[in-house]
């Protein structure tokens, strides 16, 4: 049984913060990690993304050996753009390390050698893969990420807001819990204890939707630690096919409830959104009262009329998510020296990245 142990400080406690919208780089690299998987069911979903990847992915193949790929491939970004143009910008004995690392035992391709010099084809080709393997492997199910992302988004804000930062991170990852400052999270797998020292960066959170095993951590020196957690009901991810009027966060919130959010537009007092949503004064009010509890709105009381207001977190909450507009052309993937997979050494507890490291269930 492996554990995960991050160590809190009073500081890192007051910057837990979660993503407010999913990054698609990282996402990129679980669903490639997950494609390489052996696990029989999501064999249908490998098979029909194996058949649909292009050529210009195969050098990550070649950059991820064994599943194991450079740290410096781990970034976050909120665009596919704004991820690629971050590994761009490592330095270059960062790049250099990273690569040592993956093939310490063996050599590297020249163009591999090449990215730590700045060579301009080296990198082309690295991007041209990457940004191949997002439109042939996200970018399909983007509008699905984004809206399963708002839908998690909230029922965190919700745990939170109603029983606190302890109960909200141990439901993120059922059978872990906080204790003393410091999140254990038991997994099957490898024997050992991993650690992990937050010492005052704090702790982003982001849920991965393709990712089905333990969390993800991104810990580099200097930066917030970022944690991918599994969420969502697991593989495959499909293009969505619903209605349009159909919303996930009416999932989290009730419908009732989302439609008071969305007619608070501009204050409306509690008779002004029963007539509105059809319902009794007692019950828009009962509704109110639930939202201000969990902060998604203010209400305030001049003279003799209270108004409804939305807070800041409703609006990023009803807010349509951004669509990343790197969009191009899907081509074909034949595969080379096995599945092109951003991961890492599975058994590795050398240094804590995004792409390493979490045991297999």
């Amino acid at each position: 049984m492996c554990v995960i142990r991050i160590h809190f400080t009073a500081d890192d406690l007051a910057r837990v913060r979660f993503a407010p919208r999913p990054s698609p780089v990282p996402e990129l690299h679980a669903a490639l990690m997950m494609l390489g998987s052996p696990e029989p069911l999501f064999g249908r979903w490998r098979h029909r993304l194996l058949r649909s990847l292009p050529r210009t992915v195969e050098p990550l193949a070649d950059l991820a050996p064994g599943g194991v790929a450079p740290a410096f491939l781990d970034v976050l970004g909120d665009t596919p753009d704004e991820g690629f143009t971050l590994i761009r910008s490592a330095r270059p004995e960062f790049v250099r390390a990273g690569i040592e690392q993956v093939y310490a035992t063996r050599p590297a391709p020249p163009w591999i050698r090449a990215l730590h010099t700045g060579n301009a084809d080296a990198w082309r080709t690295l991007g041209r893969a990457q940004r191949s393997a997002y439109q042939s492997v996200l970018a399909p199910v983007w509008p699905l990420v984004q809206d399963l992302h708002r839908a998690e988004f909230a029922r965190y804000a919700l745990t939170v807001t109603e029983q606190g930062l302890g109960p909200a991170l141990t439901a993120l990852a059922p059978g872990s819990r906080l204790r003393d400052g410091i999140w254990e999270w038991p997994l099957p797998g490898v024997p050992g204890v991993r650690e992990i020292r937050l010492d005052g960066r704090g702790l982003i959170l982001r849920p991965t939707f393709h990712w089905r095993r333990g969390p993800l951590v991104q810990d580099q020196p200097d930066r917030p630690a970022a944690l991918a957690y599994p969420a969502g009901t697991g593989l495959p991810l499909t293009p969505p096919r619903r209605d349009p009027t159909d919303d996930p966060l009416a999932d989290v919130l009730g419908r009732t409830r989302l439609a008071l959010l969305r007619t608070l537009d501009e204050p409306h007092t509690t008779t002004d959104l029963a007539r509105r949503l059809g319902v009794s004064n007692a019950t828009a009010s009962t509704h109110a009262t639930a939202l201000r509890t969990a902060g998604l709105l203010t209400t305030t009381r001049t003279g003799r009329s209270v108004h409804h207001t939305r807070t800041p977190l409703a609006d990023l909450l009803l807010s349509p998510p951004p669509g990343p507009d790197d969009r191009q052309s899907p081509t074909r993937y034949t595969g080379r020296g096995g599945p092109a997979l951003p991961g890492r050494d599975r058994h590795s507890t050398a240094s804590d990245t995004f792409s390493d490291r979490s045991p297999p269930p």
